[in-house]
């Protein structure tokens, strides 16, 4: 009989699903005009990291960065396929409407039908 593998003490509480580059988009997302420090305190990690990785979501064309005076304003690119193979069939906008709770979206039923 096998032995069924353990998770480590050190690690086993600290995992999560999503990735900071998940976060920071997400977070970007419910508020475009958002601070690289509020992201960074939002999230838990430093506001360099932020920068960093906004860079690479930039690069990557998930997002593009608008200057509005002394702040930056974001646009998410919803159609831009996610990285990992196992997942490329999928836009990002699949993932962001996951996480997005949207405001404008009726609780109830308002009469449409959807064909």
């Amino acid at each position: 009989m096998g032995s069924v593998s353990q998770p480590s003490a050190k690690r086993g509480d600290q995992w999560t699903f999503l990735t900071n580059h998940a976060r920071v988009l997400i977070a970007l997302a419910r508020d475009p005009e958002a601070r690289g420090r509020d992201v960074a305190d939002l999230i838990g990690i430093t506001e360099r990291a932020v920068q960093l990785i906004v860079a690479d979501l930039e690069a990557a064309g998930y997002l593009t960065r608008t200057r509005v005076g002394r702040r930056n304003r974001y646009t998410i690119d919803p159609t831009v396929a996610l990285r990992h193979p196992s997942e490329a069939d999928h836009p990002v906008g699949d993932l962001l409407a996951t996480f997005l709770h949207r405001e404008d979206t009726p609780a109830e039923d308002t009469g449409s039908t959807v064909s």
